[in-house]
């Protein structure tokens, strides 16, 4: 089984958490405590260009 951070293909969010660092999340998974959606649910390479813009 592929690793679902690693896939292509799915929906993908974007989380920040206080400290104001980014993760790629699956979108099928529960957002984990301390992190917040900023972005998604959208493409692998729609959330990655999010994160770039948003640095």
């Amino acid at each position: 089984m592929a690793n679902p951070f690693e896939v292509e293909s799915g929906d993908f969010l974007v989380l920040r958490n206080d400290e104001g660092r980014f993760s790629l999340w699956p979108g099928f998974t529960d957002v984990p405590p301390g992190w917040s959606v900023v972005a998604g649910p959208d493409t692998r390479q729609a959330c990655l260009g999010f994160i770039e813009q948003a640095r």
